[in-house]
């Protein structure tokens, strides 16, 4: 959950769905908590400040509004289950909550970490967290008493951060970017001495020595003709600094990329109003640039793209919904989601632009029906297939139908990437993965598509070492590596790392292929994949003590140990390398079909495994019928863990079966 007092008060759900939050007092109500900032706010005064004259009932009345919010607030909370969110404390209610959840506290905290950035990071911090602001804070409630203060508080807060991204901007040379919003701000504040030194200065270091005395001269009239008062000392020295062009107000010395971006900057904000569709296809487009950049930028990408996404959906123009979805093309590796219910929601909405999209408009009906294939990744379904489970892989057919119809190398890419998310239907497929993979990097490397050409790399790395090719993968480890570092994309270097090791688990001894592997964990830490991170290196330490046959390693696993999502495949196990053989039949006997995914191999031969230790001949059965297209073929073919040869497991299977 949401919530914006930076202008109306308002309540989001996670999906970025308002919440109906009634009348105007149960508003009061929330803000007024939010403004207690996860404190205890007693009932009396909650009474207080709601009401000039209580009535009779106040008391009652709070309670309802406590209650009618909390079903808005947490609508899936079970029937008399206590309350997480807006919860009661003594004689009084706080709302707990996250540190993040809130605008205002979110601004709070940029404002203060952009003392201590360095200019670039400043900037860009700053001038996020100001367009967080869409109106007065707390604007609903002008008038009530309690909100005056931190009306005030917040409203100060907002001007220094637009005079410390001006001073940001100063610092790295973007003076002339930095003049028509301090010009603004002179007009809208003119008491701010500060704000009058830095429209002169940002004027001198643009060349304009003559308006930046004319601008001190104006400062001077007004302070006089309103105040009867002289300017400061700060600004009467700044004015016989400019008047002798002392040295210390040239412009600093900066990076020229910086200067670029920030003059393009400017002459966007400038010639595009806020508001508009190229808005929106800007910014899906800007995401498409972070998202390889890693980490948080990353995370920030997926974040700034659904609600670019949202956004436009609620404009109703299906034609921009489809090119906002559309242009953010990022090539995608990995199987698992790294956010399932953001993912959803855009599956859903692309679904819905595609019926309202006029029907001749090929090339964006194939890129939402890519982005359908590749956002639904390892949704295909485990078992009895059904229309709505089999979506995914019939959008991925369509989309390169469409593809190499218009015959459109970056279209193809895309599409060739959905078709490989949804390449799973079954174990051994890794040679149909290696042709998707093979024409990737041809259609990319012919266009210059670099990002779409590490992804066919990568792809190849993991089919090579699937089809026992690890020569092969190793020269797409170096071409993906090499395309890394000419085009500055860190991220790739997390799965090439990851297939070293697994190349070192191969040839040296445990302790050594361990540490490999531990290394390689660490270079997941900020990469912001969780769908990657969680349960893989545990996962990878226990397909080492697998393919040793150390059976004491696997017993000495912590029961505490976080496999992520793939505890209930690795927990039978376990339970047999602990003796505990009954637990593991139990287990057994609950035990699902792993997703269809780059895993899927893997997990079914730990199953097997543990079916064998047990004489599960269910499970047996069941795991010799999915592994056996696999037969000629490793368990690596994630290109980052391997159990040994599917042949291996099959067999042991088979031995164990010909006694029954």
């Amino acid at each position: 959950m949401r919530f914006q007092v930076l202008g109306p008060v308002l309540a989001h759900d996670d999906l970025g769905e308002p919440v109906a939050l009634r009348g105007p007092r149960y508003r009061e109500v929330l803000a007024r908590l939010i403004l207690a900032h996860r404190r205890i706010v007693p009932v009396s005064l909650l009474v207080e400040d709601l009401w000039d004259e209580p009535p009779a009932d106040a008391v009652g009345a709070v309670r309802t509004f406590v209650a009618g919010l909390r079903r808005a607030l947490e609508p899936d909370r079970p029937p008399r289950t206590p309350a997480r969110l807006l919860v009661t404390e003594g004689l009084g209610y706080a709302l707990r909550a996250e540190p993040d959840a809130v605008d205002a506290w979110r601004f709070d905290d940029a404002v203060r970490s952009a003392s201590t950035l360095p200019a670039g990071r400043a900037f860009s911090l700053l001038t996020e967290a100001l367009r967080w602001w869409q109106g007065p804070a707390y604007s609903d409630f002008a008038d009530a008493g309690w909100a005056q203060a931190e009306r005030s508080r917040l409203t100060e807060q907002r001007l220094l951060a637009v005079e410390r991204r001006a001073e940001a901007q100063l610092a790295l040379g973007a003076a002339a970017a930095a003049v028509p919003d301090l010009d603004a701000h002179v007009a809208e504040h003119p008491w701010r001495e500060d704000a009058w030194g830095l429209l002169a200065t940002a004027l001198y270091r643009s060349g304009r020595q003559a308006d930046a005395l004319a601008v001190l001269a104006r400062a001077r009239r007004m302070l006089a003709e309103n105040l009867g008062i002289d300017p400061g000392p700060a600004l009467r020295r700044l004015e016989h600094d400019l008047l002798r062009q002392a040295q210390h107000l040239d412009p600093v010395a900066t990076d020229p990329t910086v200067q670029v971006w920030e003059q393009a900057r400017a002459a966007y904000d400038s010639a595009v109003p806020p508001g508009t569709g190229t808005r929106l296809e800007s910014t899906a487009g800007l995401m498409r640039d972070l998202a390889v950049t890693g980490g948080g930028g990353l995370e920030a990408a997926r974040a700034h793209r659904i609600s670019a996404v949202v956004t436009a959906d609620r404009l109703g123009d299906a034609e921009l919904t489809a090119r906002v979805i559309g242009i953010y093309d990022v090539p995608a590796i990995w199987t698992r989601s790294d956010d399932p219910a953001q993912d959803r929601r855009l599956v859903d909405i692309a679904e819905k632009t595609l019926l309202r999209l006029p029907a001749h408009d090929d090339a964006d009906r194939a890129r939402l029906l890519a982005t359908i294939a590749v956002e639904s990744r390892g949704a295909l379904p485990v078992d009895t297939p059904t229309e709505s489970g089999l979506r995914p892989l019939r959008a991925s057919r369509q989309a390169e139908e469409i593809a190499r119809r218009l015959r459109e190398p970056t279209l193809l890419a895309f599409a060739l990437n959905g078709v490989f998310m949804q390449s799973f239907q079954r174990a051994g497929l890794a040679q149909r993965r290696d042709t998707v993979g093979t024409e990737i990097v041809e259609v990319a490397a012919h266009s210059k598509l670099v990002t779409s050409e590490v992804l066919g790399h990568l792809i190849l790395i993991q089919t090579r070492c699937a089809l026992d090719d690890h020569a092969g993968a190793d020269r797409h480890a170096d071409a993906a590596d090499a395309l890394a570092q000419r085009y500055e994309l860190p991220l790739v270097e997390v799965f090439t790392t990851w297939y070293r090791a697994l190349r070192t688990s191969a040839t040296t001894d445990l302790d050594t292929a361990r540490a490999a592997y531990a290394a390689a964990a660490a270079s997941l830490d900020g990469a912001g994949m969780p769908g990657l991170e969680r349960g893989l290196l545990p996962l990878a330490e226990l397909s080492l003590y697998l393919r040793h046959h150390d059976t004491e390693r696997i017993a000495a696993i912590a029961s505490e140990t976080d496999w992520g999502p793939y505890r209930s495949w690795v927990e039978p196990l376990l339970l047999v390398a602990r003796g505990e053989s009954e637990s593991a039949q139990n287990a057994l006997h609950d035990i699902t079909s792993p997703p269809r995914d780059l895993l899927f191999e893997a997990l079914w031969a730990i199953v097997a495994q543990a079916a064998i230790a047990v004489d599960d001949v269910e499970i047996m059965r069941r795991a010799r019928t999915q592994l056996s297209p696999a037969a000629a073929e490793t368990t690596a073919q994630s290109g980052l863990i391997g159990v040994g040869p599917v042949r291996e497991y099959l067999d042991n299977i088979e031995s164990a079966l010909s006694s029954h």
